[in-house]
């Protein structure tokens, strides 16, 4: 249907058409509008809500946070705890080492108790009523034992007045069997006088107690048996008797290298739980064909070889082990490597004796071989191994034991050095020669009569004839010749011949010369370890400074060898100082002790090595021409395998001896350092003990005290610094001694 509208109509529609839509319009941008901020409000909503998500997590996170923080105050508090704990076990520690000290100082003060006796005697009147004595009453008390007097201390009377008759003597007992006391009363003996009394053996001293006929490598089969004896011996080195009812045993303790019956085995036997002086040695068991093979190599005058690897040398692992052999003679036992299977390298050389040391490793599975390991001493050790490692050890072992008469004990190989030497000068004369000698010029007299000698001549016996006097010589002119000889031969002020390392050094070291002297008599010398080492062939270390150049040792090689060293710009050379001539200024020479030694620097790393060739350079490198003549001289009357049988220390101990000392001497030419009253009645005690010490305990008290058992020709009163007595500072603590300055310190 159609309808027609006035005009009128129409234009008044049209504007509110225009209105609606406007209205229209406005509402879209309304409604948009508002969808917006709707949009926006969810949005931030959203935002909102994350952001409480995000502050929830960082309170959770927070709470997190402080349940480590309480969970760490735990653990602190835990620790702390734990701490107190180690506090408390250190604590417990301390009172337990403090406990075993208190026992050692209780064991001590018991052998002690044991060592000092005392004797008591009363005076009474013929009424038998108390007489009481003093010092204006002419007492005296002898006390000997085989013999020899023994030291004692005396004290008259009492403190109460039922002791005004008493005198108490106290001596000290170091030896076991029959003492004699002989109790004098105006010279003349008291009735029962003199009284004896018998002192048994003490305790078992695992220390002093080891095996006769002591070896370090025994050789068996599992078929045989092999005795071993023990020589049980106290404290103060008496034999004693071992009662199987004692709290203390004898026991051994056996590690398998090789896990079965036929291999090497370490063994160490003790007596309760200390070892016995010499209980630690190895033990070879090898099977039958082992053992002939052994056999027929010590028969054989041929050089004896068999294959092996070298693992190690020159403190450094070879990265490809190295293919060597080793042949072993009655005299050396010699590494070579071979190329084109001919042409032969010798790698390093060893002498059959007992410096040379072997020690037993396990298996190795990648060369199919047993390890070991070769060290003389003198030169690096080497790691070895070989499928025939028994038979080598087993071979040296054998001619080892051959070569020093089957003991490694001292008093063995000295009883067998004296027999080798008698027999050697022997075959070459049995004649007497006689010297006469200028008593005013004795050194040069003596060089004089001599300078014409060979070898045969010197292995003659010597009368002396002194120019000017009249007597025989039945060995007592031989003697005072001899000694008088050593005195002004190794005096550095008069023959030259030797000097001191420093001027505060008691032994002595080859100046420069090939003189020769030989007798069997002691001498009257002390020589400094570096010289003994190089005569019998080992090598010097830095250690020897301690003895032989104390004062070096103390203002430098002990500091180095303590502290950081990072600041002192060391380098591994020395410097020397040539003195002019003819009033010219002396100059400093430069020696590299390796080579490039001035540009390489010394670090806490290698300073070790920089010490121990400092050593090599002063002890050895620089009097190497002076020792090699001595040496020369001295081999062509003692073979340097008779030598080798000894250690430095046992080599002075045969040359030197152990001399007569004088307590009177010592008494005479020392200093105490103290004053208190407790200290002096210490040092009254330790004059009494002293004063009963046989030759042998005095020279270790006085290689205790100055690093050297012998005294210089002039005794005690040469010594340089003097011997010191000083009190020690801690209590319950055995003595100490500074052997740089040749003191003894006292509890």
């Amino acid at each position: 249907m159609f309808i027609n509208l006035p005009t009128t109509i129409m234009n008044r529609v049209q504007p509110l058409s225009i209105s609606l839509q406007s209205l229209s319009n406005l509402s879209k941008k309304s409604l948009f509008y508002f969808s917006g901020q709707y949009d926006v409000a969810q949005n931030t909503k959203q935002l909102v809500e994350k952001d409480m998500f995000t502050v929830h997590e960082s309170y959770n996170q927070m709470a997190r946070v402080i349940e480590s923080y309480n969970q760490m105050v735990r653990v602190i508090e835990s620790y702390n705890q734990m701490v107190r704990v180690i506090e408390s076990y250190n604590q417990m520690v301390r009172v337990i080492e403090s406990y075993n000290q208190m026992v050692r100082v209780i064991e001590s003060y018991n052998q002690m108790a044991r060592v000092i006796e005392s004797y008591n005697q009363m005076f009474l009147h013929k009424n038998s009523k108390l007489y009481p004595i003093s010092t204006r009453d002419n007492i005296t008390v002898e006390i000997s034992h085989a013999g020899s007097e023994v030291t004692k201390t005396m004290t008259l009377g009492g403190e109460n007045a039922e002791e005004a008759n008493l005198a108490k003597v106290s001596f000290a007992v170091h030896k076991s069997g029959e003492y004699t006391i002989s109790v004098m009363f105006s010279s003349r003996h008291i009735k029962g006088s003199p009284f004896s009394k018998k002192f048994e053996a003490g305790p078992i001293d695992a220390s002093k107690t080891g095996f006769m006929n002591y070896t370090s490598t025994v050789v068996c089969t599992p078929e045989s048996s092999y005795p071993l004896t023990i020589e049980a011996r106290d404290s103060f080195g008496n034999i004693a008797s071992y009662k199987p009812g004692q709290n203390n045993y004898f026991k051994i303790r056996v590690t398998e290298i090789k896990m079965e019956r036929v291999g090497c085995y370490q063994a160490s036997v003790s007596y309760g739980d200390v070892s016995l002086k010499n209980g630690d040695f190895n033990i070879l068991v090898l099977s039958s064909d082992d053992h002939n093979c052994v056999e027929k190599n010590i028969s054989k005058s041929h050089n004896i070889w068999y294959e092996a690897r070298l693992i190690e040398c020159n403190h450094e692992k070879l990265s490809k082990p190295k293919k060597v052999y080793i042949y072993i003679t009655p005299k050396q036992l010699k590494l070579k490597e071979y190329f084109l299977k001919i042409i032969g390298k010798r790698l390093f050389t060893y002498r059959v004796c007992p410096s040379t040391k072997f020690s037993f490793s396990g298996f190795n599975n990648v060369l199919g071989s047993y390890v070991f390991t070769i060290d003389d001493g003198s030169q690096p050790p080497i790691m070895l191994a070989a499928k025939d490692r028994s038979v080598i050890a087993a071979t040296f072992t054998k001619f080892l034991l051959k070569n020093i008469g089957g003991s490694e004990t001292f008093q063995d190989k000295q009883t067998f050095f004296y027999h080798e030497v008698r027999t050697l000068h022997q075959r070459r004369s049995y004649n007497t020669t006689i010297l006469k000698i200028d008593r005013g010029k004795v050194l040069q007299s003596s060089f004089k009569a001599t300078k014409g000698f060979d070898v045969g001549d010197w292995c003659k016996n010597f009368e002396i004839t002194f120019i000017g006097e009249q007597g025989l010589d039945w060995g007592g002119l031989r003697r005072e010749w001899f000694e008088t000889v050593c005195v002004h031969l190794f005096d550095p002020s008069v023959a030259g011949l030797f000097c001191r390392p420093s001027e505060d050094s008691q032994g002595l070291s080859a100046r420069g010369s090939s003189h020769r002297l030989s007798y069997r008599q002691l001498v009257k010398a002390r020589f400094s370890r570096s010289f003994l080492a190089q005569l019998i062939g080992l090598r010097v270390h830095y250690k020897y400074f301690e003895t032989d150049d104390p004062e070096l040792y103390k203002t430098k090689i002990k500091y180095i060898e303590e502290n950081d060293i990072e600041g002192m710009e060391l380098t591994f050379a020395e410097e020397e100082y040539l003195p002019g001539s003819q009033g010219n200024q002396g100059t400093v020479k430069v020696v590299d002790l390796i080579p490039g030694g001035s540009k390489q620097a010394v670090t806490n790393e290698n300073k070790l090595q920089y010490l121990d060739q400092l050593a090599q350079y002063r002890l050895a490198t620089a009097v190497r021409e002076p020792i090699e003549a001595f040496l020369k001289g001295l081999n062509e009357l003692i073979p340097d395998n008779l030598l080798s049988i000894f250690d430095e220390n046992e080599l002075e101990l045969l040359m030197c001896g152990m001399r007569k000392y004088s307590v009177a001497d010592l008494k005479n030419n020392h200093v105490v350092n103290g004053s208190t009253q407790t200290f002096r009645r210490v040092l009254e005690w330790f004059w009494t003990v002293i004063g009963s010490f046989s030759d042998e305990q005095m020279a270790r008290l006085l290689q205790f005290t100055t690093g050297c058992s012998q005294l210089p020709p002039g005794g005690f009163a040469e010594l340089v610094p003097k011997f010191q007595i000083s009190p020690g500072y801690t209590y319950n603590t055995l003595p100490t001694a500074h052997t740089w300055e040749h003191e003894a310190r006292k509890v």
